[in-house]
């Protein structure tokens, strides 16, 4: 049986932390959302976009390693560390590699752990239906427990408590779920809800700056409800490397446009070049200036797993 792949469940953002006995709260990984879909052996592994990626991680695909069950779908986040924390810098070292001897050569230079967190089918039955509680216990059955390349999700009873411990560890923030929710194939509502600490958001490059003929700063925008690209703020800095700075300055030759993208003209530093809205990045920022533009924004990646349409003014609800 050829499992097609779906949009996975997505949790709504809040700044209150229910509780509760019928909630639960888990770690929020920063990495990379993706689905693992296995049918006789064979395992396809596809992210919210919908993109395949089973190639950039040969390692999960010998299922009986990690997984009892003959065919399955799991849902988690695949994460790559440094330093001891996530990192979604090195997870995007990846994700965007597409020679195959640069992924055999990072599966041990940038290792990966699938954090799973959901099933949604096992031995060809669907579970979507069941409430969370028991697609947990399924979980618990199926993942082979002596093996480091995936990880259940671990739960906890007090949402507040674990928040507090994230933040004093300098991770992304806590999902919270109710332990009766079914699974909502593409859905979103608030039987499961995020808390992040830090500010960040996906933002879509509408202009760069140069410095030697090599890009150097970006113009970020949203998208409003309207379809309109507002501008956000200029980024500089970050965890983009030397090389990264480099291949951008290539990606953005052929997006360049002779007018602004933007829905108004944003405060000009330096000259500009404007470009299509084509390419996303991560940024994560202290807060907003009282002119709506990012205090102190930082780029943590370039993506690939977003498109520029989900690049909106809905993140920040």
């Amino acid at each position: 049986m050829e499992l097609q792949p779906i949009v996975p469940f997505e949790p709504v953002r809040t700044e209150h932390i229910p509780d509760g006995p019928e909630w639960i709260a888990q770690v929020k990984w920063d990495g990379v959302r993706m689905l693992a879909y296995c049918s006789q052996e064979q395992v396809r592994l596809v992210n919210r976009r919908l993109n395949d990626r089973t190639l950039q991680y040969p390692e999960l695909l010998q299922p009986s390693v990690y997984c009892s069950a003959s065919s399955f779908i799991l849902d988690g986040e695949l994460v790559a560390f440094d330093g001891g924390k996530p990192s979604f810098h090195e997870i995007m070292k990846r994700d965007s590699l597409r020679k195959q001897q640069s992924i055999r050569q990072a599966v041990s230079r940038i290792p990966v752990v699938y954090m799973v967190f959901d099933v949604l089918m096992a031995e060809d039955r669907w579970v979507t239906a069941l409430p969370l509680a028991q697609r947990q216990d399924l979980l618990q059955d199926i993942i082979k427990p002596e093996q480091p390349l995936v990880q259940i999700v671990q739960s906890f009873p007090d949402g507040t408590a674990l928040f507090r411990a994230v933040s004093e560890q300098g991770l992304e923030g806590v999902v919270l779920k109710r332990t009766d929710s079914p699974y909502l194939i593409d859905g979103k509502d608030k039987r499961w809800q995020k808390r992040k600490i830090n500010r960040d958001l996906y933002a879509v490059i509408g202009g760069v700056t140069f410095r030697d003929k090599v890009v150097n700063s970006l113009l970020l925008g949203l998208y409003t409800p309207e379809g309109q690209l507002m501008y956000i703020g200029h980024a500089g800095t970050g965890q983009l490397t030397v090389t990264d700075w480099t291949g951008l300055t290539e990606r953005v030759k052929p997006l360049e446009l002779g007018t602004i993208p933007f829905n108004a003209k944003p405060p000009l530093l330096r000259e500009t070049t404007w470009i299509r809205p084509q390419l996303v990045v991560k940024v994560a920022f202290l807060e907003w200036t009282p002119g709506g533009t990012m205090r102190h924004p930082s780029i943590e990646s370039i993506v690939e797993h977003i498109s520029p349409e989900e690049c909106t003014t809905e993140q920040l609800k």
